[in-house]
């Protein structure tokens, strides 16, 4: 559970911090949507919900489980990746698109082999769970980018980032959840490291 609250914290302030660096540089800024209702918001969480569930049942729940008994932990991830790359050219509807397509396995691919790896090595779904329900949550229901329209934050007006600005926030999206995830997980292996041998220290004391 815990790590569960832990990737809704980390994916909500990554999405967060995204999408203020999107106005901040221009002429713009987040306002609270005035037309917006509790029932909108309550069917898009739902929707939202539903929709990682849905995925993380499918791609790290039983796909990368049986592809890690079969192939291991690295080779599974990866393949789970492109899988979860493949899958958003048709649920993002850019099929056909070749600069979509690429732009949008690059996207989901690299999150998704983040996420996989976060259930292969806590062995649950907690950790990814979290991580993709804080960052779609906060995408499509508090800064209104989905197939519901405007939600609780809406932009000011239509200035949108062009030049270098643009490609600097896009990476950010695209690289920084996924390595602050590694980051966490390499902490925790570390830390399970550590506490592993303390308790071989202590069992070779007290044969000692």
């Amino acid at each position: 559970m815990t790590n569960l609250i832990l990737g809704l914290l980390i994916a909500a302030s990554c999405c967060t911090l995204w999408q203020l660096m999107a106005t901040a540089f221009i002429n713009n800024s987040w306002e609270i949507n005035k037309q917006a209702t509790a029932k909108g918001i309550l069917e898009s969480s739902r929707w939202t919900l539903v929709s990682v569930l849905y995925e993380e049942l499918i791609f790290r729940g039983a796909l990368l489980y049986i592809a890690i008994k079969k192939l291991g932990a690295v080779k599974a991830c990866i393949l789970s990746a492109v899988c979860f790359g493949i899958y958003h050219w048709f649920s993002y509807n850019v099929f056909g698109n070749p600069l979509m397509m690429v732009i949008t396995f690059i996207m989901t691919a690299i999150v998704g082999l983040s996420w996989a790896f976060a259930f292969a090595k806590t062995g649950s779904l907690y950790l990814p769970i979290g991580l993709h329900l804080g960052w779609n949550l906060f995408s499509i229901v508090v800064f209104s980018n989905g197939n519901f329209g405007q939600a609780i934050l809406v932009k000011a007006n239509e200035n949108q980032l062009q030049g270098l600005l643009s490609w600097f926030v896009f990476l950010f999206q695209v690289l920084a959840p996924p390595l602050i995830t590694f980051w966490y997980l390499k902490w925790l292996s570390d830390k399970q490291a550590v506490l592993l041998d303390k308790e071989q220290q202590s069992q070779t004391t007290i044969l000692q």
